[in-house]
């Protein structure tokens, strides 16, 4: 294989990327100067070029709006639920059964990961933050142990799979050019090997660290002198007063979720049911949230239902496009490195476009030792070194191309890669390792130095990564 300056110059664009990432700089600039230097090389005209960056991020928008539509469906049902006050509703009962600091442990975690798979740990962790935590403080969990477990549980173990909305697998798969099933599928074993190691190793660093219940331990809390974010946000959950129907639809909610979870199960793994392929179980959950979030304003207002629909809707597109606007013209330049979507950016033929990426790997595989745990370690690393700019999404592109491009030539199948890069990325970027990314805010709500929460979380969640890795590398 030939490589022509525009594989050089894509080349010299991911190395870029890679260490704008390093000095913790955000990528969008360099992804987008770098995508018209590719597109200017390849069609030897400085307008073409400018006519890439625009294409590349057109193209990355059209295979990546699904994702920017199922999140914001989610936060309209969210905000929808807020206003009927079904969403403390729905945390209220495990009040009730954290009776001590262990059992408070297991019960954050449980809760975060179930509202962080549905609704992402953006909306968690205010809401666990500023009605689950006081709770496990005076039960006698230390607050780092309570910041601990949601950091873990949400922004780890949760979303790192996102197997139910499948938008992290969908932008791996994606740019690896294969089903995202497998990716999804594979990442939700993966998740749970990470998380439950991390969880428990975190678990047994803390217990002799748990105390007896008592509400000294709550006043010493509050009584803490660090800034926090809970005053704001717990504001915010509770400015709206409960409707009648609150207790109905907290109900309704989860029921509805676990009905749908069970009938993709049933499809997934019988043949009582059509199978789904593809997002069409995210698709089958917007459906569902659309209709809930109709139900949800109508009976809290009927008479402004109409427009409080629109409301929400319009406030979920807000947060969407503010969560994952910045992926739009990080993963046009790497959706270049695959042919078939080069083409739509280039106007050309599928045949006629070179595949930078494949083309890249294809004439180095020479170097590149044909060992499945090398590869499977270094998508890792790489994973984990795009997270160092605190999304955990922003490097997904970057680990799905690599892994359609390296899958073959190291005898691994390009979906087990794709998991594990995405391993990485998320647990690295998405909140559990990096002190300025949506830790923050755990920090915050926790009332613990962000620094500390980084320091006892690196040995669980890097123990956890090797092992899921390597049992990944194994079994599939």
């Amino acid at each position: 294989m030939e490589l022509t300056a525009a594989h050089w110059m894509y080349l010299a664009g991911t190395v870029i990327i890679i260490l704008t990432m390093l000095f913790r700089q955000n990528v969008v600039v360099p992804s987008i100067i770098v995508t018209f230097l590719v597109g200017w090389i390849f069609k030897g005209s400085f307008t073409a070029g400018l006519q890439t960056i625009f294409n590349a991020s057109l193209v990355a928008a059209g295979e990546l709006f699904n994702i920017f539509l199922i999140i914001a469906i989610m936060t309209a049902l969210l905000y929808s639920l807020k206003e009927l006050g079904s969403d403390e509703q729905m945390i209220t009962p495990f009040q009730k059964v954290m009776k001590n600091g262990h059992i408070s442990y297991w019960i954050i975690i449980f809760v975060t990961y179930a509202i962080s798979l549905f609704f992402w740990p953006t909306p968690a962790v205010p809401l666990v933050g500023a009605l689950l935590i006081p709770v496990a403080v005076r039960a006698g969990l230390p607050p780092i142990g309570a910041a601990i477990a949601i950091s873990l549980a949400g922004q780890g173990m949760a979303l790192s799979s996102d197997y139910v909305i499948q938008i992290a697998p969908t932008l791996t798969a994606t740019a690896a050019s294969i089903d995202v099933g497998p990716v999804a599928d594979r990442a939700f074993i993966l998740s749970l090997i990470t998380g439950i190691s991390a969880i428990v190793l975190a678990y047994l660093s803390l217990r002799k660290k748990i105390l007896q219940p008592s509400s000294q331990h709550l006043q010493a809390w509050e009584n803490s002198i660090q800034k926090t974010v809970e005053s704001e946000s717990s504001s915010e959950t509770k400015q709206s007063s409960k409707s009648k129907y609150s207790l109905f639809f907290a109900i309704l909610i989860p029921v509805t979720f676990l009905v749908i979870i069970i009938y993709m199960v049933l499809a997934k793994f019988s043949t009582v049911l059509p199978s789904l392929e593809g997002g069409t179980g995210a698709a089958l959950i917007g459906g569902a949230s659309f209709i809930l979030l109709i139900a949800a304003s109508f009976f809290k207002n009927i008479r402004s239902s109409l427009n409080s629909v629109s409301d929400n809707i319009v406030r979920g597109f807000v947060f969407a496009f503010k969560a994952m606007g910045p992926v739009i013209p990080i993963a046009g330049f790497f959706f270049i490195g695959s042919g078939e979507l080069a083409s739509k950016m280039f106007g050309m033929a599928v045949e006629e476009t070179p595949s930078f990426l494949f083309d890249l790997v294809i004439a180095g595989q020479h170097i590149i030792p044909e060992n499945s745990f090398i590869a499977g370690f270094g998508i890792l690393i790489i994973g984990m070194i795009t997270g160092l700019d605190g999304s955990g999404f922003s490097g997904l592109p970057l680990v799905g191309s690599l892994s359609g491009a390296l899958g073959e030539s190291v005898g691994v199948d390009a979906a087990t890669l794709g998991a594990i890069g995405q391993m990485g990325a998320i647990w690295v970027g998405g909140g559990t390792l990096i002190a300025w990314s949506s830790l923050v805010a755990v920090a915050g709500f926790a009332k613990v130095p962000v620094m500390e929460l980084v320091r006892k979380s690196i040995f669980p969640v890097f123990i956890g990564l090797i092992l899921s890795t390597i049992i990944g590398l194994l079994i599939f």
